[in-house]
């Protein structure tokens, strides 16, 4: 589900996992895994897109419907490790955003130092129209990207096209053409800084962040037990079946 090539000095890290590369904890588990061991190998700078059409759509709905609180129970930490050491991770991050970015997704490609988007992606938190909370982690990701413009794009939970998403902090530039190549090139201009420079001082920027996200165990103990109630659980059925009528 994780494919990782170099080009250059640039590590590519491509999701695949069906048709719009949904996360469920296998995906998350094998995403966090191959971040957590590039960021302790060295590998320095990175670029995270997804294959085919999407990004990230964002979290398998229909595992959460059949696998009810017991999997959710085991989704909310897989989510939370996912985003965290995609934030925590030492070297330069670039998100492609080729496609669909939209609630895990979004605050995955939101976890990157940077954000590159296709013309046409969408990007946006979805998670309160679907009627769930954010994990810490998620949460706490959003706020660093979007600053001002948190309240609206979490609690509005619409989803943004170019410009309109670049004014919102959910990505720093449109790219019309090859835009994973304007990744890579973004990518390895960063990693040409010095890699202890870089490091340090993303530590720094980050550190208040980071230390919110590993002192969140009790507010995440709270949306584990909303995620897993059955109320949330009816609501993400009717949502699901919403999304199947528009085909």
């Amino acid at each position: 589900m994780i494919d990782i090539k170099t080009a250059g000095t640039v590590q590519v890290l491509t999701m695949s996992s069906g048709p719009v590369n949904a996360q469920d904890v296998e995906l998350l588990d094998e995403l966090t895994l191959a971040v957590r061991d590039l960021g302790r190998s060295g590998a320095g700078a990175l670029v995270v897109t997804g294959a085919g059409r999407a990004f990230s759509a964002g979290v398998d709905l229909n595992r959460v419907v059949e696998g009810g609180a017991g999997y959710t129970d085991r989704l909310v930490p897989a989510l939370s490790a996912a985003f965290e050491a995609m934030f925590s991770y030492p070297g330069p991050t670039v998100a492609a955003v080729n496609g669909a970015a939209i609630a895990g997704g979004c605050v995955l490609a939101c976890a990157c130092d940077r954000r590159l988007i296709g013309p046409e992606a969408q990007i946006g938190a979805a998670e309160v129209r679907v009627g769930v909370p954010f994990p810490v982690a998620a949460l706490e990701v959003m706020r660093y990207a979007c600053g001002d413009h948190a309240e609206e794009v979490l609690l509005g939970g619409r989803s943004y096209r170019g410009p309109e998403a670049v004014a919102r902090g959910l990505a720093h530039r449109v790219v019309a053409d090859d835009l994973l190549g304007a990744a890579v090139a973004e990518a390895s201009d960063l990693g040409g800084i010095p890699a202890d420079a870089y490091r340090q001082t993303k530590a720094q920027l980050r550190a208040p962040t980071l230390a919110r996200i590993r002192d969140g165990g009790a507010g995440d103990d709270e949306v584990r037990r909303m995620w897993g109630a059955d109320e949330t659980l009816a609501r993400i059925t009717a949502y699901v079946e919403r999304l199947r009528r528009r085909g």
